[in-house]
Formats: structure tokens, C-alpha cells, sequence
């Protein structure tokens, strides 16, 4: 199986360099450049490439935003992770809405990048549990603001089950195994969740959820020891 090619944008060097050696101890991983400012990942992009892009927010001439907005326009299946230390909510709406594949925080252990990187080159999204947490508290606010009409009884018990586990940072894997379903059918009910709540991936899922009473701040995690993985 063919290496995924990452590029790392990020203005401290010390991090690219930390983050390079991580990355190049896993066999299936190939760091295939770095970018120091926005500009240079949009850049880098266009001619190296890579499958992912681990970026940053903060940057020089260019925002992780903008330039996610920008390379997500030309290579719209170059996968960007964010990982960065900040989880304003400002940064977690604008870069989901630019096409960002994931969200974590710089506090994020090494084998929780790695996974991250991978389930988003197998077409998984990853967000971290704080900012999930971030993202249903601004939906309740939101709520509060302009009630909408709730829509519950379009799901059957094990389909809500199951979103309440996507909400606690759960994988299909773990769902699978705390279930004792196979892989395909929680992939068929979580298919069936988004068609039945007209969402197209799990974050508006839970999100949708938590508007319409299945899911409650109870169901997702405070902590930032586990986040979340989605299939688009």
C-alpha cells in the first residue's frame, strides 16, 4: 500500500521538526515537505501534491483558514488536519465550513495525531471532543435564540444509540465492538442516520442530534483524551 504524503505547515520550526521525526517512525507515513507560512502551504500543495496536510491557524501571510479555503478550491481532495492550541469557536465554524477534515488540539498525544492522519486519508473525519463539546454549547445558544422545529421520533433506538456513541469521541471501530455489530452494519445505521436527519457527515450529525433532543452535553466527553472520528 502506497505511503500517505503529508505536509506540515506550521510557523515554528521546532514543531515541523518534532512533528517530522514523529511522523517518519510509522511505516505507512512519508513527511513530503514543510511549509513555514500560509502562502508556502498553499504552494507546496500544488506541487508536491500530498494527501495531507497537518496545518496550523496561526500563520504568517496567510491564516490556517485561508489557506484551507485556497487549497481545498484547487485540491479538493488534499485532506487538511488542523492541529493548533486554540479552540475558539470562531476557528472550529470557520475552518469546518472551509473544508477542514479535522480539528485537533496541540495537547494531542503522538498516537492520536497518527490515527488522526490516518482516518482522515481513509476518508474519516477527526474532531476533538472539546471541540465537539464547543460546537453543540454554540448550537444551544443558537437554540435558545431561534427554537426550531424538533424532529424526534425519525430515529429508532439503536440509530440513536449509536449517534450518542459517535458523540463521545467513538470510532465505528469502537462502536462495533461495544455493540457487537460488525463494521458494515454501523457504517449501514450511521448511513442511515444521515439520510433520515438529511446530513451529510457525522459532526452535523451530532450537531442535528443535539438540536432534536437525541444527544445531550452529558453524551460527549470534557476532557481532550479522546476525540472524535467520522465517516464522510
Amino acid at each position: 500500500m502506497a505511503k500517505t504524503r503529508i505536509l506540515i505547515a506550521d510557523d515554528h520550526a521546532v514543531l515541523r521538526e518534532g512533528m517530522r521525526r514523529l511522523l517518519e517512525q510509522e511505516k505507512d507515513l512519508e513527511v513530503v515537505g514543510e511549509a513555514s507560512d500560509g502562502e508556502e502551504a498553499v504552494s507546496f500543495v500544488d506541487e508536491l501534491k500530498p494527501d495531507v496536510v497537518l496545518m496550523d491557524i496561526v500563520m504568517p501571510k496567510l491564516t490556517g483558514v485561508e489557506a484551507t479555503k485556497l487549497i481545498k478550491k484547487v485540491n479538493p481532495s488534499t485532506c487538511i488536519l488542523i492541529l493548533t492550541a486554540y479552540s475558539d469557536i470562531r476557528y472550529i465554524l470557520g475552518l469546518l465550513e472551509a473544508g477542514a477534515s479535522g480539528y485537533l488540539l496541540k495537547s494531542a498525544r503522538a498516537d492520536e495525531i497518527v490515527g488522526a492522519i490516518r482516518a482522515v486519508r481513509s476518508g474519516e473525519s477527526v474532531l476533538d471532543s472539546m471541540a465537539t463539546r464547543k460546537l453543540l454549547e454554540r448550537v444551544v445558544s443558537l437554540s435558545k435564540e431561534a427554537p426550531e422545529d424538533k424532529g424526534r421520533g425519525q430515529l429508532s433506538p439503536r440509530e440513536i444509540e449509536i449517534l450518542r456513541l459517535a458523540a463521545r469521541g467513538m470510532s465505528n471501530r469502537d462502536i462495533a465492538e461495544k455493540l457487537t455489530l460488525s463494521m458494515r452494519t454501523v457504517k449501514a445505521h450511521l448511513s442511515n442516520i444521515f439520510n433520515k436527519m438529511r446530513c451529510s457527515c457525522r459532526t452535523e450529525a451530532i450537531v442535528k442530534g443535539f438540536r432534536e433532543g437525541y444527544v445531550t452535553l452529558e453524551d460527549v466527553p470534557q476532557g481532550i483524551e479522546n476525540y472524535e472520528k467520522e465517516k464522510i
